[in-house]
């Protein structure tokens, strides 16, 4: 006689306890989804910052109230036709339905404590943040109207790099991004660059590391080739955390590491230090 008997769980009933608990990537502790979000999704036990969608990113840095998008129509095109299981068309109108978003950037005004700042969020859930044509003129405009208004520019990094689908026009946008940096440079404004997890590919390679202040959160992958390809590539076991933040700040590439809960305080007083 059994004692016990396996009760087989329904998809509805998976996906109502996954739409209620939350897996830790690191340590794979199980948090209550709302508990998550009070502790800014952080895991409250190893520390772990979870990636957040650009919306969530806005409101825990700004000053309630004082965003206003910017170019919020710019979408993308399909211009070379990319086809790979899917059409590209048909990735971006999924992205797009499943993200609120017209694509993988969002730009606008606001204030950090009150101190006023241009501020560009990526948003890896829209195409794994990828770095596209749309992408790229939204950075030139956003630094354009911060040299118009004399304001600094903090940008949010969280990419998987170029997007593949638009062939070499996304990989121009990284000479773009570059050369609209450094239009703040020649007129002696702020730039400060936030890179979470992960930073990667095209956009390590451009905007991402051009900042005047670089800071990152904790644990944050931070490379061009990511540690698979170059362990595979040079036959060489890499150094403990390797292309993480805090090997990074060890070797100079990066200024500061923040956490989640403490970086509206510190872009604050970069922004109020670099302004004077």
């Amino acid at each position: 006689m059994a004692w016990f008997k396996k009760k087989e769980v329904t998809p509805k009933e998976r996906k109502k306890g996954d739409a209620l608990w939350s897996k830790c990537n690191v340590c794979n502790e199980i948090t209550y989804k709302k508990e998550l979000e009070r502790n800014l999704n952080v895991c409250p036990k190893c520390s772990y910052h979870f990636p957040i969608s650009a919306q969530k990113r806005l409101a825990i840095v700004l000053d309630e109230g004082s965003f206003r998008e910017l170019d919020r129509g710019l979408t993308s095109v399909d211009p070379i036709h990319f086809r790979d299981t899917k059409r590209y068309s048909e990735r971006l109108k999924e992205a797009q339905r499943r993200t609120g978003l017209k694509d993988a950037f969002v730009t606008g005004s606001g204030k950090v404590h009150d101190s006023p700042a241009m501020m560009g969020v990526f948003d890896f859930g829209f195409l794994g943040g990828s770095l596209g044509s749309v992408v790229g003129e939204k950075i030139a405009r956003m630094v354009e109207k911060a040299v118009e208004e004399r304001v600094g520019v903090i940008i949010f990094t969280s990419s998987g790099g170029a997007r593949m689908q638009e062939g070499i026009l996304s990989l121009m946008q990284m000479a773009k991004t570059s050369a609209a940096l450094s239009l703040l440079k020649r007129e002696k404004l702020p730039y400060i660059s936030v890179l979470t997890d992960p930073t990667t590919g095209g956009a390590t390679a451009s905007f991402a590391m051009l900042g005047d202040v670089i800071v990152a959160e904790p644990g944050a992958l931070i490379g061009f080739a990511g540690p698979r390809v170059i362990k595979e590539t040079i036959k060489t076991n890499l150094p403990p955390g390797f292309q993480r933040a805090e090997y990074l700040l060890k070797h100079g590439m990066i200024d500061l590491i923040v956490e989640r809960k403490q970086l509206k305080e510190i872009l604050g007083q970069l922004l109020d230090l670099l302004y004077h």
